[in-house]
């Protein structure tokens, strides 16, 4: 019988083109920035290479295109321990690209051409079900068309294997399938824009956020709240994940970080509660260093930053 994996991540693949500025520009405004640097993005593909990094046994589902940027992502992810039998090149379409601008404070601002990712098709996840099947955890995204997703959490679900759901980007008014997963873990705002839930003090708000997704369908709910850490709920109520304290370098990957980490720590078995404080390390360990997949943190990385 074939080896099973830790966790199968079906998302996009981008090349990040960063650049580092002062302060992003206001409109109709130009600002220098320090440097351009190109480096291996995607929340799906930063997804696999961290739970890789982790030591999870990973795969990807995804598209690039036949070009450089393409081949240049394949051989990253080879690198990295992810298994790539499931991308395929495409033919016709650039391989996705993602421009973002970090600041001082180490915050970014992305846009993204969704490219080959927006290729990737229900029977793009036919053709890897078996590979599916034998994962324990399923890692999705929204970079994707949504019909491709939903289609994933429904084989899944009759596969029995458990699903998380990265809401981003979110979309307004999103299909109620797309909540049909074992957990959901959006940002703030992207389960404001999810739920159409306005904004209280912060206790209420995320309760009532966290109420609205699992009323939506989802059976479990973690919202990550960026430095002030995370909340994570289920049909008993809600506990708050506290933040770690660092000075952030770059935050663009501290949420995939948390979604691998949070999907490495459920496939071997940790209850939710722990492995959402496992994946608040990760994304806070995320925060250290500049660049999305060069970022992504190793196990030591995220049990010295538990540890201090």
């Amino acid at each position: 019988m074939a080896e099973p994996f830790d966790i199968v991540v079906v998302g996009s693949i981008n090349i990040d083109l960063v650049m580092r500025v002062t302060r992003p520009p206001r409109p109709g405004e130009t600002v220098m920035a320090r440097d351009l640097v190109t480096i291996p993005g995607g929340k799906g593909a930063n997804q696999a290479v961290g739970a890789a990094r982790l030591g999870a046994r990973t795969a990807l589902v995804g598209r690039v295109g036949r070009d450089d940027f393409g081949t240049r992502l394949l051989n990253e992810l080879k690198a990295q321990h992810v298994d790539i039998r499931h991308v395929t090149p495409t033919d016709g379409h650039a391989t996705g690209l993602a421009m973002i601008t970090v600041d001082e404070k180490g915050e970014n601002a992305i846009c993204v051409a969704a490219g080959a990712n927006h290729r990737l098709t229900p029977s793009d996840v036919d053709a890897a079900v078996e590979t599916l099947k034998r994962a324990k955890v399923c890692l999705m995204q929204l970079e994707l068309p949504l019909a491709t997703v939903e289609h994933a959490i429904e084989l899944c679900r009759k596969a029995g294997v458990e699903t998380i759901l990265d809401p981003a980007p979110a979309p307004h008014r999103p299909p109620r399938a797309l909540f049909g997963v074992d957990i959901i873990c959006p940002n703030l705002l992207e389960a404001q824009t999810l739920t159409q839930e306005s904004p209280g003090t912060h206790a209420e708000e995320t309760r009532a956020l966290a109420a609205a997704l699992a009323a939506y369908g989802a059976k479990h709910v973690v919202i990550k709240l960026g430095e002030r850490g995370a909340v994570v709920c289920d049909g008993n109520g809600c506990e708050v994940i506290p933040p770690h304290r660092i000075t952030p370098v770059d935050t663009t990957a501290a949420g995939d970080a948390f979604a691998a980490a949070l999907g490495y720590a459920r496939a071997k078995g940790d209850p939710l509660i722990e492995a959402a404080h496992f994946a608040n390390a990760a994304g806070a360990a995320a925060c250290l260093k500049f660049g999305a997949q060069p970022s992504l943190p190793t196990l030591h990385d995220v049990l010295q930053l538990r540890r201090a």
